[in-house]
């Protein structure tokens, strides 16, 4: 049997070809107007003020997963709080707003345009005239120079995590000034605009040694409104001071420290005056809410009626306690119950006074929310199984109620509720169309249909089967369970943000969803398994995404964010479900293995997994849900192919025509036998979707790019090799006095807008609401 790889030299090979019936369909769509992007389905959320109400100086303290392994975003193990810094303190040609869509950076960058498609197209770039260096020498076109050359891809002896567009240039140049840079392309280039962001000196890119070493443990040489002051691993934080070479607007903060802060503690560190500003899990982010909202002290709590050892037991459960004692049954027959029941009133009096003191601390804080760009999906393997029959995939997705699975991970959090209609983009962004016409809405008289033309008969005879899930065994999902909770995080990786995982348990473990068990969604990164952006040059690895891991796709980040029912709330309860017959094929039944992490935070993954599981249970398809371990999630599932069914996330982009294809390209077959499928997870491709991404990357025609990517996107949907399912919540816990920072959404932090409001002054009002019915409250003092 050959290996799936997934290193970027392999040759890809098709597993899954689409019937001409089925391309037939999208043909008719995908070629809107720009219009039907539409706008963000959540505002950022950021208590936004006027530069005027902002005190001079200051620390901000923001938590971030880890203090960086590199600061060269370009290298393979750069992670978000790589990017971080990188915003920071380099300079950026393009940076987002907060539609998604690139805009001019005018700090940098005064113009930039094509000037001559023929023979070749050249883009001319004219610098700010003020735009200089720490060291005081001017950003220029050796500068430019040095960075295309190392990313070219030409020089081996560079390391680098990607090339895309840097090798679509042939030369640079200066043009009649100092300040004017002309970039000559071999071939034309769509998504120009996202070359040069971050920017590098010569220093740092002229030299292989340079690029591999010189900026993984320091960053000298930079230009923005910071600079780096001091790397401290000690004690896990980077502290950025202001530039004073910075020819912008100043930074209102003095520093801005970057610490490294664990997800399950930053409410506790928060509470302790430790940092100012962290994304936090659901969990955390309600009781923060309740701090807020002056909710009533533990007694108030779940067992507050019972014995102190009772109460104690459910109260320390509700709120994340260490101090629950040790059950003894037979207490009460127990001469030493009176002093059992002492020392639990003890340790109840004392978890409380605890408690009480962090939810008072957490009073300056509030929560600050929006929708992440990034989305989580359902993937399915069509490389081998049932899922290798295309009417299978399409029944699987037909069978799907998206907008209920949307409703249970982003309404408890009041956040828009609607699943995802594009692989490619995300409401708000320029290419964003809902395309998922070209496969079909919820119909279960449909799936039945596919799957009963694919040969699949209910209740037909059933051979043994000796198969085993990932090396472990496992319980067929008992769909008769009672209401599932839906606590933590989402639990994806996002090939994006590269967060740490959580330690390994060890152990991979199947178990029956039904029953309620939950599976933590922190995926780990799998080697060349990350996902790089083309603008940043930040690569999303299969994350644990802090926040939401997406199996973060982790991050990739590292992922890894979810969405928990706050509590003494129940998740929202599904529809009972009559199992439909067990359905089987050739003596075979239709069983799917589903493979989810188990890492913390992945509550709100599993409670999707299982309502999943519920609704193909509803056409006779049965699910064998497998839990493994953070480290083994991409590397030996989702990368080696070992799964029928997974969940995990990919970042939006801006430039999806360089960025989604590796993602949705065919595979094809090396020499060797192998099948490389780049970050194709799914290894379900067709030649049609590579030729309109090809076509979609060689036009300068915007609104042509804009049809072939949404062509490109029904097309995808027709496949069913994955079904995005909802945009992922972005939860961001501030102390109250900070202003300008919070739930960025889609848009590139503004760094020197950042700080702490002046005594008596307020941001703008209403301004912070992600959407009209939110209730989030505006920041205060």
């Amino acid at each position: 049997m050959s290996h799936d790889g997934v290193g970027p030299r392999a040759v890809l090979r098709s597993v899954s070809f689409l019937t001409a019936g089925v391309l037939a369909v999208p043909l008719l769509t995908g070629c809107g107007s720009a219009d039907e992007a539409g706008k963000p389905l959540a505002r950022q959320d950021i208590a936004p003020a006027a530069r005027a109400r902002i005190a001079e100086g200051g620390t901000l303290r923001w938590a971030v997963d880890a203090v960086p392994e590199t600061f060269n975003t370009f290298q393979a193990d750069a992670d978000a709080t790589t990017t971080r810094v990188a915003q920071a303190v380099l300079p950026t040609m393009y940076r987002i707003d907060a539609n998604g869509r690139p805009q001019r950076d005018a700090d940098y960058l005064e113009s930039a345009k094509v000037v001559d498609t023929e023979p070749k197209q050249v883009v001319l770039y004219k610098l700010n005239q003020q735009a200089v260096w720490s060291d005081g020498r001017e950003i220029g076109a050796a500068d430019f120079a040095a960075q295309w050359r190392a990313l070219a891809g030409k020089d081996t002896a560079y390391w680098t995590a990607r090339n895309a567009g840097y090798d679509r240039i042939e030369k640079i140049e200066r043009g009649e000034n100092d300040l004017e840079v002309r970039v000559t392309f071999s071939r034309r280039y769509a998504d120009w605009r996202s070359l040069f962001s971050p920017l590098y000196p010569k220093d740092v890119m002229g030299t292989p040694d340079a690029f591999n070493d010189g900026v993984r443990r320091k960053l000298k040489v930079t230009a923005g409104p910071f600079l780096v002051k001091q790397i401290d691993r000690k004690k896990n934080e980077v502290r950025l001071t202001r530039n004073p070479r910075w020819w912008g607007r100043p930074a209102k903060l003095s520093e801005l420290v970057l610490t490294a802060v664990p997800r399950d503690e930053r409410a506790t560190a928060l509470a302790a005056g430790k940092i100012d500003l962290a994304e936090v899990d659901p969990t955390a982010a309600q009781r923060i809410d309740g701090a807020a909202n002056g909710s009533a002290g533990p007694l108030a709590g779940p067992g507050a009626e019972g014995t102190a050892a009772k109460a104690l037991r459910s109260w320390a459960l509700a709120h994340g306690s260490d101090e629950e004692p040790a059950e003894d049954e037979d207490a009460d027959d127990n001469e030493d119950a009176d002093d059992n029941e002492d020392e639990a009133r003890t340790k109840l009096r004392s978890a409380m006074a605890q408690w009480e003191q962090q939810q008072k601390a957490l009073r300056g804080f509030e929560v600050r929310r929006s929708l992440e760009p990034a989305y989580t999906q359902l993937a399915l393997n069509g490389s081998e199984g049932p899922l290798a029959d295309e009417r299978v995939r399409r029944a699987v997705a037909r069978a799907l109620d998206r907008k209920e699975l949307a409703r249970l991970v982003l309404k408890p959090l009041r956040l828009p509720a609607q699943p995802v209609g594009s692989h490619l983009a995300l409401a708000g962004q320029d290419v964003y169309a809902d395309n998922s016409g070209a496969l079909g809405g919820q119909d279960t008289s449909e799936a039945q249909a596919l799957l009963a033309d694919a040969g699949w008969v209910a209740g037909g005879p059933i051979k043994e089967k000796g198969g085993k899930a990932a090396g472990s065994t496992g319980k067929k999902a008992d769909h008769d369970s009672a209401d599932d909770s839906a606590d933590g995080d989402d639990g994806t990786y996002v090939v994006g943000e590269d967060d740490k995982a959580p330690a390994d348990t060890g152990r991979e473990e199947k178990h029956t969803a039904a029953k309620g068990e939950s599976a933590h969604n922190s995926a780990h990164k799998s080697e060349n398994g990350g996902r790089q952006l083309a603008q940043d040059g930040k690569q999303y690895k299969q994350p644990h995404q802090g926040g939401a891991p997406g199996a973060y796709a982790p991050k990739g980040t590292a992922a890894p964010d979810a969405t928990p029912v706050p509590p003494g709330s129940a998740a929202p309860a599904a529809p009972a479900v009559a199992p439909a017959k067990a359905l089987a094929k050739d003596g075979k039944a239709l069983d799917l293995r589903f493979v989810l992490p188990s890492g913390p935070g992945s509550e709100s993954l599993a409670a999707v997994a299982e309502r999943i599981t519920r609704m193909l249970a509803k056409i006779g398809i049965r699910t064998e849900i497998t839990k493994v371990s953070d480290e083994s999630y991409f590397k030996d599932h989702i990368a080696s192919g070992q799964y029928d069914l997974a969940l995990y996330s990919w970042p939006a982009s801006a430039f999806p025509a360089t960025d989604a294809r590796p993602i949705y390209a065919k595979p094809v077959p090396a020499a060797d036998g192998s099948l490389s499928v780049e970050q194709n997870y799914t290894r379900v491709g067709t030649d049609q979707v590579d030729q309109l991404f090809d076509q979609a990357i060689g036009t300068l025609d915007e609104g042509e790019a804009r049809t072939l990517l949404r062509k490109a996107d029904s097309r995808i949907w027709a496949a069913a090799g994955s079904i995005p399912l909802y945009q992922r919540p972005q939860l961001t816990a501030v102390r109250k006095n900070v202003a300008n920072a919070g739930a960025f959404g889609f848009e590139t932090p503004v760094y020197e807008d950042m700080g702490f409001l002046k005594k008596g002054a307020s941001g703008a009002k209403g301004a912070s609401t992600p959407t009209p019915n939110s209730s989030v409250s505006p920041s205060g003092n």
